[in-house]
């Protein structure tokens, strides 16, 4: 098989088919790592920013090549359209819960996948490649590493309910502290018969949390029903 096409410089078929491929296999790398901790920028986003990025590359290459009508056609000029319509793309990702702020790492991603594609649809398949894998090890191996060293807490929600308007609040706070989930904020629900009342809390829990040994814990105070530990935000 002839693959002389990867050192081309032209736009033909061989090369538009193989740089859309590859742009999406290397966002879709990048939109796998997100996806596997539950983003809402996931597999799919950033494999279709990827190959659309991509694609608008190769148009702005081919334009100027093919059309001698259009000496002074600038190829820059769609990607810098990208680079700054995938802001909105990346705005969408991030939210804010109290003084926090989420997501920043998704739109970056998102923000940074964008330039893959588009390095690609121009021919810049090595450095599309190094940076993919660079990315990978920062979202992947230095979280770990930093989770590790840094002491590093995941924002959570925890609901505990009970089945009375009576609640043990400070023995409830005085277990999490127990085992160091700092609290955020706290919310309290009363049913509207006043029969049931919902303890909401927004946590920062350690990474090495025995939940088991939590629930039980909790489960151990007066008038406990259901007891959940994740996220709805």
């Amino acid at each position: 098989m002839d693959w002389s096409f990867l050192e081309s410089t032209e736009i033909n078929t061989g090369t538009i088919v193989f740089r859309i491929f590859l742009s999406t296999v290397l966002g879709g790398l990048l939109g796998w790592e997100r996806e596997s901790r539950s983003q809402q920028a996931g597999l799919r986003t950033h494999m279709i920013i990827s190959a659309g990025s991509c694609l608008l590359m190769i148009i702005s290459v081919f334009i100027p090549q093919t059309f001698s009508n259009y000496p002074n056609v600038d190829p820059g000029r769609i990607a810098a359209q990208v680079v700054s319509g995938i802001g909105f793309l990346g705005a969408g990702a991030i939210f804010r819960l109290g003084g926090n702020t989420h997501g920043l790492t998704t739109a970056a991603t998102i923000w940074a996948v964008a330039a893959v594609g588009l390095a690609v649809g121009v021919g810049l398949y090595d450095a599309a490649v190094v940076v993919t894998l660079l990315l990978l090890f920062v979202l992947a191996i230095l979280d770990k590493i930093g989770k590790r060293f840094f002491n590093g807490k995941s924002l959570k929600t925890l609901k505990v309910n009970f089945a009375s308007t009576k609640i043990e609040t400070s023995k409830v706070m005085s277990i999490l502290e127990k085992y160091e989930i700092t609290t955020k904020s706290i919310n309290i629900v009363q049913s509207t018969n006043k029969q049931h009342t919902t303890l909401k809390l927004y946590v920062f829990v350690p990474t090495d949390l025995h939940v088991k040994q939590l629930y039980k814990e909790l489960n151990e105070l007066k008038h406990v029903g259901q007891i959940s530990l994740g996220q709805d935000f």
